[in-house]
């Protein structure tokens, strides 16, 4: 089998996904913390000139829903691999256009759940980008080339994230979270869709969402990695970009109460019904197609 195959099969176990796997490995490559002031949110992400030579990372924003899109590449390798996290239709020229300025190769198109409040813009990146590859959850029940489940892994180059299952604010909700070896990044960063928001949660009154769910897999998933990981959510409306676990373990006001208290908290949002959910949730279980094509009985 190939080394360049999807799956990866004779070169890694069997629930680890790769494309372009090098042995260029880099253990001194680290991210520099973001200074922390008391107990503020970190407003930015601090890099050195080092960090470019191996690993790329943006953090791109659709305001409408006021979504974030990540993107990770190895820029070492060869082909410069790279994956998009939480893509929305409205924005997939702007992700084409800067993929091509970078010299990128797209690998996947991955969503952390079915959004209610836009149409995830897989679909649309692989009419565009020839290879590109979409991911979900298995538990999310939607449609993509890959359904990733707990432990999963995913490669692009040497970089890879891991697969953590964290359902709570839909019942196929999952982090992806870079990996715990010597030549990924570090600080580790979680990208934790809306299970877990800058000093908040997503709400969890429809798509299978429990409160009860969401404060174990929160406190499970996320809350036991090393307090310095980054967290980056799929949405934030205060103008937040990252946060760390540490500060959600110290300050988020809904995830610091004990259990009964969350779900009070989550029982009483009063949370008007997401003006999109309509459009967003069937597209979304297509892989963001718009215009499926029509079946017949």
């Amino acid at each position: 089998m190939s080394k360049f195959h999807h799956l990866g099969v004779s070169l890694f176990n069997c629930n680890k996904f790769c494309l372009f796997p090098s042995n260029n490995f880099c253990s001194s490559f680290t991210i520099a913390k973001p200074p922390i002031k008391n107990h503020r949110f970190q407003m930015g992400f601090h890099t050195t000139p080092s960090h470019a030579s191996k690993y790329l990372f943006r953090q791109l924003f659709e305001k409408d829903s006021s979504t974030y899109t990540y993107l990770l590449a190895d820029v070492s390798h060869p082909q410069k691999p790279a994956l998009l996290i939480d893509p929305v239709d409205k924005t997939v020229d702007r992700d084409v256009s800067l993929i091509h300025e970078l010299g990128l190769k797209l690998v996947y198109a991955m969503n952390t759940h079915v959004h209610a409040d836009h149409v995830t813009g897989t679909g649309l990146l692989k009419s565009k980008v020839p290879g590109v590859k979409s991911v979900i959850s298995k538990a999310s029940s939607a449609k993509a080339d890959f359904l990733v489940d707990s432990g999963d892994k995913i490669f692009v180059g040497d970089l890879f994230l891991e697969v953590r299952p964290t359902p709570g604010h839909t019942a196929g909700c999952v982090t992806y979270v870079t990996g715990d070896d010597p030549n990924q990044l570090e600080p580790r960063m979680a990208f934790t869709g809306d299970a877990l928001l800058i000093r908040g949660c997503g709400r969890t009154d429809f798509q299978g969402g429990s409160s009860a769910e969401l404060y174990k897999s929160v406190h499970s998933q996320i809350f036991t990695l090393p307090e310095q990981t980054l967290v980056y959510p799929a949405h934030d409306y205060k103008g937040f970009v990252v946060s760390t676990v540490g500060e959600e373990k110290q300050y988020n006001p809904r995830l610091t109460k004990d259990e009964e208290t969350f779900k009070g908290i989550m029982e009483n949002l009063k949370l008007a019904y997401p003006k999109m959910i309509d459009v967003a949730v069937p597209a979304n279980m297509v892989c963001g197609l718009q215009d499926p094509v029509p079946t017949t009985v």
